[in-house]
């Protein structure tokens, strides 16, 4: 079986494949570029795997699969400079789980279109299905990132000693059900490093242990001090909060976190 193909055809739909993932590629990585630099990798992109096609070595497919890596690789360091080896390496891992999904949505298209995608029309309506699956794909990387953003606060403690304040991020967890066993007030959590600093604010008179379950492990007990106050910032001002409680514990917290202090949701109602 042979196939015949248009190479100005695979150009145009590889170019415009390639600004696609080349955009939501950017999202996910959090990397910006100018538009020319973006059109100039896709549009070199495309050239690559156009050559590749056209080498007369194994079948398309395998042609098509050895060149998608260092292709991806090129046009990554091209539009948004990435030039350190595991990054570049994560960078063509997320490019890829790009075309995964755009493909996979196109697919689901197209075949739902398949009466008119002989002929002329061929050509345009793969075009759209692209752009509609891009504008998909778009909508839910957004969704995404706001909803994570939603989910991250700054909170400001004060610190006598210092006549500051000390400002960290935290994350909103609405699964976050510590409670006080006998007060019943909402306790959140901090990690170890976040504590030390915190140790000339804690209150030693309001000592608590707060007994937990969790996931991996039946029950246990925290240790648990007292703030005096802190500041939430919020979409609608800052919210004041006094005694607070929090529990010292670096599970679900790891170095890496952006966030050093897990909020409990309690703490943002009225």
């Amino acid at each position: 079986m042979y196939y015949k193909l248009y190479i100005d055809s695979v150009f145009l739909l590889q170019m415009t494949s390639n600004l696609y993932l080349l955009s939501l590629a950017g999202r996910i990585l959090e990397c910006t570029a100018t538009h020319k630099r973006i059109f100039a990798g896709a549009a070199a992109g495309a050239l690559m795997s156009c050559l590749a096609l056209a080498t007369p070595l194994g079948t398309v497919g395998v042609r098509s699969f050895v060149s998608a890596v260092p292709v991806s690789m090129c046009m990554l360091w091209t539009v948004f400079r990435i030039g350190h080896g595991k990054k570049l390496l994560y960078a063509s891992m997320v490019f890829a789980g790009c075309g995964f999904f755009l493909g996979s949505v196109m697919i689901w298209i197209l075949n739902r279109l398949r009466t008119i995608l002989k002929g002329k029309l061929g050509l345009m309506v793969t075009l759209a299905a692209g752009y509609v699956s891009y504008r998909v794909l778009s909508e839910i990387l957004l969704h995404v990132r706001r909803r994570k953003e939603n989910c991250i606060r700054t909170v400001e403690i004060p610190v006598a000693e210092s006549g500051q304040g000390l400002r960290v991020q935290a994350f909103l967890d609405t699964g976050n059900h510590l409670a006080d066993p006998i007060s019943g007030e909402p306790v959140s959590l901090v990690s170890r490093e976040l504590a030390a600093q915190l140790a000339s604010v804690f209150r030693p008179e309001k000592y608590h242990i707060i007994p937990f379950r969790s996931v991996g492990r039946d029950r246990g007990v925290l240790n648990a001090y007292e703030l005096p106050e802190l500041f939430i910032e919020t979409g609608g001002g800052t919210l004041r909060r006094e005694h607070v409680i929090v529990a010292v514990c670096n599970t679900g917290i790891s170095e890496e976190s952006v966030y050093q202090m897990i909020l409990h949701p309690g703490l943002l109602e009225d």
